[in-house]
């Protein structure tokens, strides 16, 4: 199949891009994919750089966040692929990597928790469902008391 723009969409789930601000994230997220069977997953985290600012959180802790992130998707996914971008806009660092890697949609856990875990809520959570030029699946979570 290819991804090209004519009249017969791609399968949605043909090339899935997952987004994921830490280990226990990315487990929990792509457990949650798992039961729809993506033919091809990519593992995204976005490093988070500040404006004018030291980084949020140093570039190296970041990256080992990352590796983590993508180590546990792989206990459920041995084949993704993963993805690291470094942006202060994390919405378009998501849109910007599913272009990049063609994505055929964008999946995500909603989140509870601290300011990473909240980047897929509120503002952000509505800008990355309404400004998608793909579509957006947004899995259910399985526990409800995080």
């Amino acid at each position: 199949m290819s991804s090209s723009h004519n009249d017969t969409p791609t399968d949605i789930l043909e090339h899935v891009l997952l987004p994921v601000a830490t280990e226990d994230d990315a487990l929990a997220t792509a457990t949650a994919l798992k039961p729809y069977e993506p033919e091809q997953v990519t593992v995204l985290h976005v490093v988070e750089k500040g404006e004018g600012v030291p980084d949020k959180t140093p570039v190296a802790q970041s990256e080992e966040v990352a590796a983590e992130s993508y180590a546990a998707v792989r206990t459920v996914f041995p084949d993704a692929d993963d993805h690291t971008a470094y942006s202060r806009n994390v919405v378009e660092a998501i849109f910007d990597a599913a272009d990049e890697v063609g994505a055929s949609a964008i999946a995500y856990r909603s989140r509870g928790g601290g300011r990473l875990m909240q980047f897929l809520s509120g503002d952000l959570s509505l800008k990355l469902v309404t400004n998608a030029a793909i579509p957006v699946i947004a899995l259910p979570r399985a526990d409800s008391d995080e």
